[in-house]
């Protein structure tokens, strides 16, 4: 086996592996997945953590609470007042086991026209107007497969709008100790493995 391929399946595997739990705590340059932020004013950030679908909605929230207190610090800042926080939930469904990227389903139920007609067509079909002739049969063909096995897959974004402060934090719910988020947090924060 060359080097070339021997990489080339390695990181292939990795990347197979980074799907296959969920999305750590790390910056979204270039992935889909991670936190961001932008600047609005000196001390006016918008931040975000997006999370894939094995990333439960209380550990988004979590690295984004984090991330804004950690971007707090990161300029110079003491505290931060959350002004408005949203959490989006994107639900799909996807296929299970029986799932293929080249089949979505579709199943020709139309007649054809033409010199071998009688070979496209479901002689029964008129009769029984339920499913296909084959799944009455309890037989699959190989080409279009089975039934499929679908499930609902669920990611979350948590976005917030953060105005850093210096000095003492004020008497009120909206602002966070930065220093103090960071540290009763730090434990549950997940980074990515080197």
């Amino acid at each position: 086996m060359s080097k070339i391929s021997l990489a080339a399946g390695l990181a292939a595997l990795a990347i197979l592996g980074a799907c296959a739990t969920a999305t750590p705590y790390q910056a979204a340059a270039g992935l889909d997945r991670g936190y961001s932020e932008q600047k609005i004013e000196d001390n006016r950030y918008q931040v975000q953590f997006a999370g894939n679908s094995l990333t439960d909605r209380k550990t988004v929230e979590t690295y984004l609470l984090y991330r804004a207190a950690e971007l707090t610090k990161q300029n110079g800042y003491d505290h931060f007042r959350v002004v408005r926080r949203d959490t989006d939930a994107n639900t799909r469904v996807v296929g299970g086991a029986a799932y293929s990227p080249f089949y979505d389903g579709f199943f020709c139920d139309y007649s054809y026209f033409g010199p071998r007609a009688a070979y496209f067509r479901d002689p029964y079909r008129s009769f029984y107007p339920g499913p296909t002739y084959a799944s009455r049969f309890g037989y699959y063909d190989p080409f279009w497969g089975g039934p499929a096995d679908y499930r609902e897959q669920t990611s979350y974004v948590a976005s917030a709008e953060i105005v850093m402060g210096k000095g003492e934090k004020p008497d009120d719910v909206a602002y966070f100790d930065a220093g103090q988020v960071i540290f009763n947090l730090t434990d549950s924060i997940q980074r990515p493995e080197a």
